[in-house]
C-alpha cells in the first residue's frame, strides 16, 4: 500500500467510526474542575485506543483536576511524535445535552472544541498502530484542564526532544478554501483586578462609602481603551467579569474584575497592567497577571512539512493563524514542529449552539494522516 493509499482508507476508516464515537463522548458531561466526568471520558477514550497502546494516568497540571491519560505505543521505526488533546468544556453540566444533529452539523458541548478532535487524534492513533515500522514512538496525550488552568503546564518537558507535536483543536479553511492547520497562535493572559473600598447604607449615607463596583466599572473602560486588534501586536483587551456587591441597598466595598488579554507578543501585557490604578475615588485596586501562555508561529519550522503533506493528501493544506489559546503553544516552545487545528471544521465554539461538520471528519482525518506520515518519513 503506498503512502497515499494508506491516507485514503485511513481517512475512510476513522470517519466510519468518528460520527458514533463523537455521539458517544459528547454524552458524557465533562466541563473542567469536574473530576467523575473526566474520568468518565477518558476511560471512554482509552476503550477506543488500539489495543497496543500503553494507557496510564498521569497527575494533571491543576492539583485539583483529574488525572490527565497518557497512551504510548512503541514501534520499530525512529520519530516520536505527540497527538495531543484535551476533553474539558466550558459548557457546565446544567446545559449538557445528547449530540444533536440538524442536516450536516452535529451539536453538543465540546464538538469543536474539542472532542471532535479527540476522536480524530484516538483514530489517527488507530491506523498508525497498525503501521509500527512507521515510528519509534507514539504519544497521545488528552489533558482535563486545557480550558481553565492558571498554573504552569506540567508536560512540556517530558516530551522535550519529540520530532513533532500534532495537536487537535478545530481546523478551518485556509485562503482559497485549502485545508488550514494552525501554525501561529496569540499569546493569552488573564489579568485579575481585585477592589477594596468601604461599605454604606446606599439610601441613607451614600457617599460615606466607597464604591468598589463603581471603581471596577472605570478600571474596566481604562483598559479596554487598549484595545487594538489590528494594532502592531494585535493586542486584545476583553473584560469578561465583574464581581461586586451582595445587596441592592449596601454600596458595595469588594469586588473583582476579570479581562482576557491576547497579544502575538506576551510582553506588552505589561502596558494593560500598568493601566489599571491604584486607587480611585478612595477603592484600592490590586491587578496582578493570573494566566500567561505563550503565543506561538512555526511556520519557518512547518511550511516544507505542510508542502509535502499536501502532495500526500492529494489537495493543498496550508498554515493559518488563531487568536484563541492552545496547549499546542506551551509544546511549541520545546518541539519546533507543532502543528494544530488537525481537528474536524466547526464553530460556536464555549457557546450553546457550538457544532462540527460531520462532512469534515473524513477530510480532516485525511489531513491527520497525511501530516503524520510526512512528519514520521519525512
Amino acid at each position: 500500500m503506498t503512502a497515499h493509499d494508506f491516507v485514503r482508507a485511513g481517512a475512510a476508516a476513522i470517519a466510519a467510526r468518528a460520527g458514533r464515537e463523537l455521539e458517544a463522548l459528547v454524552a458524557v458531561s465533562s466541563p473542567s474542575g469536574d473530576v467523575q466526568g473526566a474520568d468518565e471520558a477518558l476511560a471512554l477514550c482509552a476503550a477506543l485506543l488500539p489495543a497496543e497502546a500503553e494507557v496510564a494516568r498521569i497527575p494533571c497540571s491543576t492539583p485539583s483536576s483529574a488525572d490527565d491519560l497518557l497512551a504510548r505505543m512503541r514501534g520499530t521505526g525512529s520519530r516520536r511524535v505527540l497527538l495531543l488533546g484535551h476533553i474539558d468544556t466550558v459548557v457546565g453540566h446544567d446545559s449538557q445535552g445528547p449530540l444533536r444533529r440538524e442536516g450536516d452539523r452535529c451539536f453538543g458541548p465540546g464538538t469543536a472544541d474539542m472532542k471532535g478532535g479527540v476522536v480524530l487524534a484516538i483514530g489517527t492513533a488507530r491506523e498508525l498502530a497498525t503501521r509500527p515500522d512507521y515510528f519509534g514512538e507514539l504519544a497521545l496525550l488528552l489533558v482535563t484542564d486545557e480550558e481553565w488552568r492558571t498554573q504552569e503546564f506540567a508536560h512540556v518537558q517530558r516530551f522535550a526532544g519529540y520530532d513533532a507535536c500534532l495537536c487537535f483543536e478545530a481546523g478551518e479553511r485556509g485562503p482559497g478554501g485549502a485545508e488550514g492547520v494552525v501554525v501561529r497562535r496569540k499569546a493569552a493572559g488573564t489579568l485579575r483586578a481585585i477592589a477594596a473600598g468601604r461599605p454604606a447604607h446606599s439610601g441613607s449615607a451614600p457617599d460615606q462609602g466607597a464604591n468598589a463596583l463603581l471603581a471596577l466599572a472605570r478600571a474596566a473602560v481604562a483598559v479596554a481603551k487598549l484595545h487594538q486588534p489590528d494594532g502592531p501586536d494585535r493586542l486584545s483587551v476583553v473584560p469578561t467579569v465583574m464581581r461586586s456587591g451582595a445587596a441592592f441597598n449596601v454600596v458595595p466595598d469588594t469586588g473583582e474584575l476579570i479581562c482576557d488579554l491576547r497579544a502575538d507578543r506576551a510582553e506588552v501585557f505589561g502596558s494593560v497592567l500598568a493601566a489599571v490604578p491604584a486607587e480611585l475615588d478612595e477603592v484600592k485596586l490590586e491587578a496582578r497577571m493570573e494566566r500567561l501562555w505563550p503565543g506561538m508561529d512555526s511556520r519557518a519550522a512547518t511550511s516544507a512539512t505542510l508542502e509535502r503533506a499536501s502532495e500526500r493528501a492529494g489537495r493543498p493544506i496550508v498554515g493559518v493563524r488563531r487568536g484563541g489559546a492552545s496547549d499546542a503553544s506551551h509544546f511549541a516552545t520545546a518541539i519546533a514542529l507543532t502543528i494544530d487545528g488537525l481537528g474536524p471544521r466547526g464553530g460556536g465554539a464555549h457557546t450553546h449552539e457550538e457544532f462540527v461538520l460531520s462532512s469534515s471528519l473524513g477530510d480532516r482525518a485525511e489531513v491527520a494522516l497525511a501530516v503524520a506520515l510526512e512528519v514520521l518519513e519525512g
